[in-house]
């Protein structure tokens, strides 16, 4: 994850246009995320580091490890196995022809500035 800042503000957005922004900004270093989903409630427990190295990421489970209440365990392997027993597969709404001639029309309207 990078730490940016655009050079300059974003443009508003206006009837029919979306918010542009210029192309080029400013680095202020970059971070490494981790984070873990707690499914049964929503929650996600999160750590940030300067570096990416195995040493940060056993922080983050010993984190994990130390957020997790006692008696709970954590099935990242566990709830793979579960779900691939049952699995769902994804089924698309739309077909391919449809989502290109929406985004054609999308792309249409932006350029052409109007409906």
């Amino acid at each position: 994850m990078q730490a940016l800042a655009r050079s300059q503000p974003a443009f508003p957005m206006m009837p029919y246009m979306p918010e542009k922004r210029t192309h080029d900004y400013l680095r202020h270093g970059t971070t490494s995320l981790f984070a873990a989903f707690n499914t049964s409630d929503g929650s996600v427990i999160s750590s940030l580091h300067r570096r990416h190295r195995p040493i940060e990421f056993k922080k983050f489970l010993a984190k994990i490890d130390a957020t997790v209440p006692d008696g709970l365990d954590i099935h990242i392997r566990a709830w793979i196995a579960a779900w691939n027993d049952n699995p769902k597969p994804f089924i698309w709404t739309k077909t391919a022809d449809q989502i290109l001639e929406e985004l054609g029309r999308l792309l249409q309207r932006i350029n052409g500035g109007g409906c």
